[in-house]
């Protein structure tokens, strides 16, 4: 079964700017949103990029942090459930 079948819901395509803040010492990782539903998305990230199982991701264009669980990894991508929102953190510059 495809990757597209197993999911229950849609994901539009987008191609947004974001950054996944793991409040760690504020450490920031950039990625880019790639498709995207109100419960979650599939993020690209740096292949090297050490990404918790649990982080805030700020997308600017959004004006807002999604609190993401890593719900699966291949490669450079992962897919992120988001379980709520909360406002731009005061130390995110962007």
């Amino acid at each position: 079964m495809a990757d597209d079948e197993l999911r229950n819901k849609h994901r539009a395509r987008v191609l947004k700017g974001a950054t996944i803040l793991t409040g760690i010492t504020n450490s920031e990782i950039t990625c880019t949103v790639r498709n995207m539903h109100a419960g979650g998305a599939e993020l690209k990230v740096p292949i090297d990029a050490r990404v918790p199982d649990e982080f805030l991701l700020y997308v600017p264009v959004d004006g807002i942090g999604y609190k993401a669980i890593v719900r699966w990894r291949r490669d450079d991508r992962i897919g992120v459930e988001f379980t709520g929102t909360e406002p731009k953190p005061h130390w995110h510059y962007g």
